[in-house]
């Protein structure tokens, strides 16, 4: 014999994730504050886009793809509820690259 549906079920409440609205961790200008992901960011800021994609759960090949960078950026915000816009995050992205990349993977170190 069946039973209708009388309830839905609930979600499971985020434990790892700010309930509140945030700012990220660190400044976009703080890039020497961890200095092995500085002279990534500097040097070779594909392969710390990659290293980023890849520790943020996406394909390391990701960044390779044209805007990517900016809908990881928005992710990455979304998830860690980091106060910000898509026209901050593009701005961050196409006017300071390097920095971003850094800020983005020192946010993911410190929340990881």
């Amino acid at each position: 014999m069946s039973y209708p549906v009388t309830s839905q079920p609930q979600g499971a409440s985020s434990c790892c994730y700010p309930a509140q609205p945030s700012d990220w961790n660190t400044s976009l200008m703080d890039c020497c504050n961890d200095m092995p992901i500085c002279l990534c960011g500097t040097f070779i800021p594909l392969c710390l886009a990659c290293r980023i994609s890849d520790d943020f759960g996406e394909c390391c090949g990701t960044p390779c793809l044209p805007g990517s960078l900016n809908s990881l950026r928005t992710g990455m915000r979304e998830r860690y509820r980091i106060e910000g816009s898509i026209g901050k995050d593009w701005a961050a992205l196409t006017f300071c690259l390097p920095c971003a990349l850094c800020q983005m993977a020192r946010e993911l170190k410190i929340r990881e």
